[in-house]
C-alpha cells in the first residue's frame, strides 16, 4: 500500500475529528456538554479503528478510497459531497440548540439508545467493506480493480448496506447529541442518500456484468421488505 495513501487517510480522519470537536466546542459554548465529547469519542475511535483494520485485511480498498477516481459519475460528484458535509450541518445545529437551551431538550434514554445505534452503524459499515473489496467511496465501475458483484456478508439482505448503514448514523446524531431540531438536516441528508442509492443502483445494472441476476436474488436496495 503507498505510503501516500495510508498517510492521507489518517491525516483526513485527524482533521474531520478536529472539525467535529471545534464545531461543537465553539457554536454551543457549552464545555460541560458531555453528549458531545461522547459522540465525538464514539465517532472518531470508530473510524480509527475501522481504518487500521481495513489498512491490514484490505490495504487496496484504503487506496481506492484515499481519493476521488477517475471514471467517478457525474450525478456522484454533487451527491457525495451533500452527504458529506450533511452531518456537519446536523452538528451546527445540534450547537446551535443547545447554546440556546440548556440542558439538552432530548431525553438522556433517547440520547443513550441512539449511541447504541451509532455504534452499530459503524459495525455494519466496516461488515460492508470488509465483505466488499469494491466499495468505493464514489460511485465508479472499477474496471481497473477487476470490479464484480459482491453478494456475501450483508449483501445478502440488501444490495447496499453501506448507505444503509450511513442513514442510520445520520438519524443517530442527532439524537445522540440530545437535538431534535437537528433532525431536520438529518433528514434531508438522508434523501440525499436515497437519490444516491438510487442512482448508484441504476448505474451497477447498466454497466456492471451479473448484477441484474443479483438484484433479481436481492431485491431491495437499501430496506428489508421496504425498498
Amino acid at each position: 500500500m503507498p505510503g501516500g495513501s495510508i498517510a492521507r487517510i489518517f491525516v483526513k480522519f485527524v482533521m474531520v475529528a478536529a472539525i467535529m470537536t471545534a464545531t461543537l466546542r465553539l457554536v454551543s459554548g457549552r464545555p460541560g456538554w458531555t453528549r458531545a465529547w461522547l459522540y465525538a469519542g464514539v465517532v472518531s475511535g470508530s473510524q480509527f479503528l475501522i481504518a487500521v483494520y481495513l489498512v491490514r485485511v484490505s490495504p487496496d480498498l484504503m487506496v481506492e478510497r484515499s481519493r476521488i477516481r477517475e471514471g467517478t459519475k457525474t450525478f456522484d460528484k454533487i451527491l457525495a459531497p451533500a452527504v458529506v458535509v450533511g452531518p456537519l450541518v446536523v452538528w451546527v445545529v445540534s450547537a446551535l440548540e443547545v447554546r440556546s437551551t440548556w440542558p439538552p431538550v432530548v431525553p438522556a434514554a433517547w440520547s443513550a439508545a441512539a449511541f447504541v445505534l451509532l455504534a452499530l452503524s459503524f459495525w455494519f459499515v466496516a461488515w460492508a467493506m470488509v465483505a466488499n473489496r469494491f466499495f468505493s467511496a464514489t460511485v465508479r465501475i472499477q474496471t481497473e480493480r477487476g470490479h464484480v458483484v459482491t453478494d456475501g456478508g450483508p449483501y445478502r439482505f440488501v444490495r447496499h448496506p453501506g448507505y444503509l448503514a450511513i442513514a442510520v448514523f445520520d438519524l443517530a446524531s442527532p439524537v445522540a447529541l440530545g437535538s431534535w431540531r437537528a433532525l431536520i438536516p438529518a433528514v434531508l441528508t438522508v434523501a440525499a442518500l436515497v437519490l444516491r442509492t438510487a442512482l448508484e443502483d441504476r448505474t451497477l445494472r447498466a454497466e456492471l456484468a451479473g448484477y441484474r441476476d443479483y438484484a433479481a436474488r436481492v431485491p431491495r436496495r437499501l430496506l428489508p421488505g421496504l425498498w
